[in-house]
């Protein structure tokens, strides 16, 4: 197995308790995500949904925040990695005395997702023997809960406001105190042995005690179906392990209840360190939906990508077009403040995102790409989804000369070219799926003139000859790296999208990464899924050598992750930033691949 080593030495926390996010990894359920780092604590985990209150938060509160900590005692070098084509997590710790190994999971059953949130944690000694400490302890949810712990038939329970769960572990853990808080304990493993500690949570509902051998053969059965469904994932040759893990990522945003694919699994991990700029993306972005879901058709998984778009198209009957959802469906909770000091002190930490009220004309775009790519897959619309896509048309030629807040839901709202480009997408998109017998026809001819319209007006108003590439929007001296997308949706003649993609480069670009827009890097990082969406666009404008290196660059670039990766990095530092994981990253990570493998899209 390929293994990223972190440090030559245990990973140091600085003076406030703080990792940096590169050390993170993902586990996952199809329900609920935790992360992991590398110096064997668990620090985040919201139970028993991904868009809980959090569990474990000492990610966002180092001081008092709540974690599970496994970590030896002595000095300790590190090297982790997922097993193959999986998302169980080992991490082998080597100290003086020996070497062990930690595998951990979130589990799922013979039959699926668990009723309950059940997190494994086994510990197997490989050489010598391993002294380690161990710490549980319980979060309060910001204040609003007071943790506390009883022995129930021969149990031990906690309860924090309304999670329910257990802690348990095997004999050779020796427990030093336990207390409302959480506990302490340690183990010693040899060579040989084997230990397990495992955490069953749920909310307001009857718990069930498995037994420990039931929770430890259940890691391995997880690591069987998650090999199972990436074995279905279609991708040969050079690429294939870097695209199996990222559709491996997209898979965990998946929520199953519901179907919805969340944006990441975090909130408010700042845009800049000590900056405002701090979201909560525990909620499914149209945006982000529809690419995720053509991510997934061009793999192959076209059972979530059916599940996924049936979910979308369901929210935009029931509530309408809006820039994102709950995952449970409806609108997106609104804004509040969470009373936690955040990560590196960045404030404020929020909970809910006010962009689902936001005019954004993208969406129409994103949504009829989504359904031309389900389509062009050899599937069918019914008759009601194509009505809701029908009206969705008509709403899109009548409001396509609005100003709205772009891709990149900006409080002042202009005519953004993307904006303009992704009506003109819609259109395009609606008259190909009328010709196909996909959609009602009644409206057809409008549609095409409606497209040919806001082509004409994009042309005449959005490109600027001082830039040489189309402008953020009329008027304005700015880029936006977005435009790298036009070359996917086919807009416009090749020649200004290849002067434009040479500006974004030349002025967005920072080392093999890029700003969103111009005066972004006084505000934020670098956007990973802009870098990605700029390979792709060089595939498909016939500069495959280009693209080749600038994929090349930026991969390796992002080492030492082990394949989680964030919205944001911090070019010169290489530090990350932002929500992690980023379906967003990981999606144009996967169609950068998929245009570099075909040679072209």
């Amino acid at each position: 197995m390929n293994r990223t080593r972190l440090d030559n030495a245990r990973p140091r926390r600085d003076a406030e308790n703080y990792l940096h996010l590169e050390h993170y990894a993902a586990l996952g359920d199809g329900r609920t995500m935790a992360l992991s780092v590398s110096d064997g604590s668990l620090d985040w985990w919201c139970v028993p949904n991904l868009d809980s209150p959090p569990l474990f938060d000492r990610l966002l509160d180092p001081q008092e925040g709540g974690y599970f900590a496994i970590t030896p005692r002595e000095a300790f070098e590190v090297e982790r990695a997922y097993r193959p084509e999986s998302n169980v997590l080992e991490t082998i710790f080597t100290t003086a005395g020996g070497k062990a190994r930690m595998v951990e999971s979130l589990n799922s059953g013979s039959a699926g997702r668990l009723p309950w949130c059940e997190l494994a944690r086994r510990i197997e000694g490989l050489e010598g023997s391993v002294h380690f400490d161990i710490a549980l302890r319980l979060g309060h949810r910001a204040g609003t809960a007071s943790p506390y712990m009883q022995n129930v038939a021969g149990h031990d329970v906690f309860h924090v406001g309304s999670v329910l769960g257990l802690f348990l572990r095997g004999s050779g853990v020796i427990i030093e105190h336990l207390g409302d808080n959480g506990a302490t304990a340690s183990l010693t493993i040899e060579a040989g042995q084997s230990e397990l500690l495992a955490i069953v949570a749920g909310e307001d509902e009857p718990l069930v005690a498995p037994s420990l051998d039931e929770i430890d053969a259940r890691i391995d059965g997880s690591d069987d179906e998650w090999r199972t469904w990436a074995q279905t994932v279609q991708c040969d040759g050079p690429y294939r392990d870097t695209l199996v893990r990222s559709a491996l990522a997209l898979k965990l945003l998946l929520f199953s209840p519901s179907g919805a694919i969340a944006a990441a699994a975090t909130t408010s991990l700042p845009e800049r360190i000590g900056g405002s700029k701090n979201y909560d993306y525990r909620f499914a972005w149209v945006r982000d939906a529809g690419y995720t879901i053509n991510a997934f058709l061009r793999v192959g998984a076209q059972a979530e990508a059916k599940a996924a778009l049936t979910w979308l198209l369901k929210q935009i009957e029931k509530v309408g077009p809006r820039v994102c959802y709950s995952i449970w469906g409806g609108a997106a909770s609104d804004v509040r403040t969470v009373d936690l000091p955040g990560y590196r002190r960045s404030e404020p930490v929020v909970a809910g995102n006010r962009a689902t009220d936001q005019r954004q004309h993208g969406i129409y775009g994103d949504i009829f790409e989504t359904a031309a790519c389900f389509v062009d897959h050899g599937n069918i619309l019914d008759a009601r989804s194509a009505e809701i896509l029908a009206h969705l048309a008509d709403q899109c030629a009548d409001i396509w000369r609005q100003k709205d807040s772009g891709i990149w839901e900006l409080a002042e709202e202009q005519h953004y070219t993307m904006s303009k480009i992704g009506c003109w997408q819609a259109l395009a998109r609606a008259v190909e799926l009328a010709d196909a017998g996909q959609l009602p026809t009644t409206c057809r001819d409008r549609w095409s003139r409606e497209r040919d319209r806001i082509k004409a007006w994009i042309t005449e108003h959005c490109w600027s000859e001082s830039l040489g590439a189309y402008s953020f929007y009329p008027g304005s001296d700015r880029l936006d790296a977005s435009l790298a997308l036009a070359v996917r949706f086919g807009f416009d003649g090749r020649d200004r999208l290849r002067r434009t993609v040479e500006a974004i480069d030349r002025e967005l670009g920072c080392g093999p990464y890029h700003y969103r827009y111009s005066g972004a890097d006084k505000e934020e990082g670098c956007f990973l899924a802009c870098t990605f969406w700029m390979v792709e666009a060089k595939i498909l404008l016939d500069q495959p050598e280009a693209a080749s290196r600038a994929f090349t660059e930026a991969i390796e670039g992002l080492a030492p992750s082990i394949g989680v990766y964030p919205e944001m990095i911090e070019p010169v530092s290489g530090r990350y930033l932002g929500n992690m994981p980023q379906g967003l990253t990981h999606l144009a990570i996967i169609q950068a691949l998929m245009s570099l493998r075909a040679g072209r899209g």
